[in-house]
Order: C-alpha cells, then sequence, then structure tokens
C-alpha cells in the first residue's frame, strides 16, 4: 500500500508534463490519412490529373475520325502520334463511315505529326518556370488558371479546326504551355501539405490520376464519336475539366495554416511534422550550383530514360500489335488502354509500399533507388523480349500489361525524389527535370521511325533494344549518383545583420 501511494503522484506528474508537451506542440497527436483533409487534396489532384492528361489523349483518338482515311495521303497507322502505315500497319479495317455528321480533314500524315507534336513543343517551356512560380504564388493560381486555360483550349479545338491548321497547330502549343504548368506546378504543394512518411502515397495519388485519364479516354471517346460525332467528344471533356476549375479553386489551399475546414488537430499534426523542414522561399535559386549537383543531373537523366520507355509505349506498342498480329483498330484501343489500368493500380500501392518500407527503418535513398530500378529494368526487359515472341499472343500481351504497369514504380523513386535533396527548391526542379525529360517523347518518334524504315526486318528488336540501352544507362547512372540527403547549397542560409 506504502508503494502504490508513494507511485501516485509520480505517475500524475508524468502524466501532466505529457499533456502540457502536447498542449505545447511538442508531441502532436498522429491524425491518420484516411479522411484527412490531406487525402482531399491528392484526390483532388488526382481528378486534375485526369482531366488534363484526358484531355490530351482524346485527340490521339478523335484524329481517326477527323482524317479523311480515303484519301491517300492521309492514311495513318493506329499508333497515337500518327505515323506512315506503309509498311508496318494496316487501317484497311477501320470504319469507313461515322454515324453521327462532322467534318473531315485532308491532313498529310506530316501534318497530323506536327499537331501531335505541337503540344510537347509547350509543355518543355513551361514546366520549370511553373514550378519556379507555384513556389512563389503557390500552387492553387497556377494549377487552377492552366486547368482553365487548357479545358477552355479544349473546347475551342474543333472551330481551330474549321479556322485552318495553323489555327489548330497554335491551339494546340498553348494547351501545351497550360499543361506543362499543371505538371510543374503542381508538386510545390507536397512541401507544405506532404509528411516526409506520407509523400509517397500523396504524391502516387495525385499522379495516378493520369493513368486513369488514359484508359477513360481511350474507351469514353469512341463511344461519343459513334454516336455523337468527334467535336463532342473535344466539348464534354473540355466542359467537365470547367466544372473542376470550380471545385479547384473552392477546395484547394496552398497550406494548412489558410485552410478554412481543415480540423485543429490535422493542422498541429501537419505543422509539427514540417517544423525541421525549410519554408523559406525568399532566397534566389542557386543555379550554378545546381548545375554542378550530379544527383540532379542522376534524376534528370534516369527521368529522361524513365520517359523514353513511357514513349515508345504509347507511341509504337500500338503499331506493333497491329503489324506483328493483325489486331484491328477497336480491339488495338482497348488492348492498348489495358496497360494503363494496370499502371494506375499498381501506382498507387508502390505509393502505399514506399512509405511502408519508410516506416521499417528502410533508407530514403534505398526506398528511392528501389523504386526506380523496379520501375524501369523489369519493363524494359519485357518489352526488349517482344520479338521473340511473335508467335505467342497472349504472352506477348501479358508482357506489354506488366511492363506498363511496372513503369509507375517511378512515382515514387525519382519524380519526387527532389523533395528530398532541395524541399526549397523542389517545385522547381522537379519542372526543370520533367520539361528535361520531356524531350523524349519528341526524339522516340523520329528515331523509332528512321530505324524501322532503315531495316524493316529488324526495325522493331532495334527500336527495343536502343530502349533497353537508354533505360539501363539512365538507372546505373542514378544508382551511382543518387541521393536522398538534402544538399549543402539548398539548405537555409542565415544572414546576421550588425
Amino acid at each position: 500500500m506504502a508503494t502504490k501511494t508513494e507511485l501516485g503522484p509520480i505517475a500524475r506528474e508524468r502524466k501532466y508534463a505529457q499533456d502540457k508537451q502536447a498542449d505545447e506542440g511538442l508531441i502532436p497527436r498522429k491524425v491518420p490519412i484516411v479522411c484527412s483533409t490531406r487525402l482531399g487534396i491528392a484526390l483532388i489532384l488526382h481528378f486534375c490529373n485526369f482531366i488534363m492528361t484526358a484531355q490530351n489523349v482524346i485527340m490521339s483518338i478523335t484524329i481517326v475520325a477527323m482524317v479523311n482515311s480515303t484519301s491517300p495521303q492521309s492514311q495513318l497507322n493506329g499508333s497515337p502520334e500518327g505515323l506512315p502505315v506503309d509498311s508496318f500497319g494496316d487501317l484497311n479495317k477501320a470504319p469507313k463511315s461515322l454515324p453521327a455528321k462532322a467534318p473531315v480533314y485532308d491532313w498529310s500524315p506530316q501534318i497530323q505529326g506536327i499537331i501531335f507534336g505541337a503540344v510537347s513543343y509547350g509543355a518543355i517551356l513551361t514546366m520549370a518556370p511553373s514550378g519556379y512560380l507555384a513556389g512563389r504564388v503557390g500552387t492553387k493560381r497556377v494549377v487552377g488558371v492552366s486547368l482553365f486555360a487548357n479545358s477552355f483550349l479544349t473546347l475551342c479545338i474543333p472551330p481551330a479546326a474549321d479556322f485552318g491548321i495553323a489555327f489548330l497547330i497554335v491551339t494546340r502549343i498553348a494547351q501545351g504551355l497550360s499543361q506543362g504548368s499543371i505538371l510543374g506546378g503542381q508538386f510545390a504543394i507536397w512541401v507544405k501539405w506532404g509528411l516526409p512518411h506520407e509523400q509517397n502515397r500523396l504524391c502516387s495519388i495525385a499522379l495516378s490520376g493520369m493513368l486513369l485519364g488514359c484508359f477513360t479516354a481511350i474507351l469514353i471517346s469512341g463511344f461519343i464519336i459513334d454516336t455523337l460525332g468527334w467535336p463532342f467528344v473535344f466539348y464534354v471533356f473540355g466542359g467537365v475539366g470547367c466544372v473542376c476549375c470550380l471545385t479547384w479553386f473552392v477546395v484547394i489551399y496552398d497550406d494548412p495554416v489558410s485552410h478554412p475546414w481543415i480540423s485543429t488537430s490535422e493542422k498541429e499534426y501537419i505543422i509539427s511534422s514540417l517544423k525541421q523542414q525549410v519554408r523559406s522561399s525568399k532566397q534566389p535559386l542557386p543555379i550554378k550550383a545546381m548545375l554542378r549537383s550530379l544527383p540532379i543531373w542522376s534524376i534528370c537523366l534516369c527521368s529522361f530514360s524513365h520517359q523514353w520507355l513511357i514513349s515508345t509505349l504509347v507511341i509504337y506498342i500500338p503499331t506493333y500489335i497491329s503489324s506483328v498480329y493483325h489486331v484491328n483498330i477497336r480491339d488495338n484501343g482497348l488492348l492498348s488502354a489495358l496497360p494503363f489500368m494496370v499502371a494506375y493500380i499498381i501506382g498507387v500501392v508502390g505509393g502505399y509500399l514506399a512509405d511502408f518500407l519508410l516506416t521499417k527503418n528502410f533508407r530514403l535513398i534505398t526506398v528511392r533507388k528501389l523504386a526506380t530500378i523496379l520501375g524501369n529494368l523489369p519493363s524494359s526487359v519485357l518489352i526488349v523480349s517482344l520479338p521473340y515472341l511473335s508467335s505467342s499472343y497472349i504472352t506477348a500481351t501479358a508482357f506489354l500489361t506488366l511492363s506498363g504497369g511496372l513503369s509507375t514504380l517511378c512515382q515514387s523513386g525519382i519524380y519526387v525524389n527532389a523533395l528530398d535533396i532541395a524541399p526549397r527548391h523542389s517545385s522547381f526542379l522537379i519542372g526543370a527535370s520533367r520539361s528535361f525529360s520531356g524531350m523524349a517523347p519528341i526524339i522516340v518518334p523520329t528515331v523509332g521511325g528512321f530505324l524501322l524504315n532503315q531495316d524493316p526486318e529488324f526495325g522493331w528488336r532495334n527500336v527495343f533494344f536502343l530502349l533497353f540501352a537508354i533505360n539501363l544507362a539512365g538507372v546505373i547512372f542514378y544508382f551511382i549518383f543518387g541521393e536522398a540527403d538534402v544538399q549543402d547549397w539548398a539548405k537555409e542560409r542565415k544572414l546576421t545583420r550588425l
């Protein structure tokens, strides 16, 4: 009894001390991510990326109905980049006419290539500046205005095509500028919303909207074209984007402090968890230090090699399926959409898996490199194996689906690594790395077309082996020079005034 009486006051003192620390914010109460405001932010970004990607992908579907298929100079293959099919594919199974009346145009394959490439040229120009601007004025303004501009320009595609090819190309370039701003500007929000052990999940949830957008646009667009005509594809997705903008400006806030509906416990939890991270964005960008930084170059080069993989999947896989297995356009489109659905699932699961490894005391750089390697090498190995599986349609289909699915594991690797090495400049660096990697979708069609034209017999094998070599080189460079520690030039510089 005496012992019990002596321990009572001690226990009460300890409890009082703990409560006092909790009140002072030294031991914040953990708020689960489920049903949290930060998860809501990720879901809104998910839908934003869904709309942006769908508005981009629909052009590769509607181009089949927009172009006069009876004109010899405008016949294309099933690839989304509009490459000639004289040697690679056959679109004779394509529908000769559509039930809905809509204008058609006599665009040559070269003109169609310019239409597709215009978006990439525009996006490269704005990814890095938009990341820097979002760090200054906030993601809400940069992404919100860009999403509205992209949606409005999507509505303008049908009249622009009627006015002439020059108007359409200018509209597509403007779309690229707005899409690049969305891609580059969205990452700045996680500097103030993303907890270190949740950034993988939140970024994966947000970025996976792109994959779902590809899958949904490919499936829905064909139905809309058959029933209403190709202009309504742009009207539907453009209108949905405008509505999404209203939700964006109402729900999204750049930091927990300014959010009016976040709970007090979650706000204190986020602020306390991020209090050791640097917030200042007033200091100038250390451009020279960035250019000399091998970890940054490793991110850029590995991102480029990964985008080479993705671009090859998107551009050439439909053509490969058509030429080797002689699949019609409808089935080819469904098969091309399947990897995106699998990638959507694996991308989200991969983010949770990366955060799980971090909770098990795995080193951050280990998780980043593991996700990057698994998102690159298995996918490229599966693709380079395709020419040796020409007699097995089911196996080739499984390889393509698995390759596209595994490629999204990089979302928890190189694509968020800038948040680790330079939190203060992460939005600019992510935009810059995406601009650098954005050259791949421009180079891949040119190099691939050259290889296929030079060697029709072994062309596909050369294309896939080149992909594997570039992918392997990028992974090796990142494995050697990639880091996850905050760089010296990215740390807070405190100035003392006398």
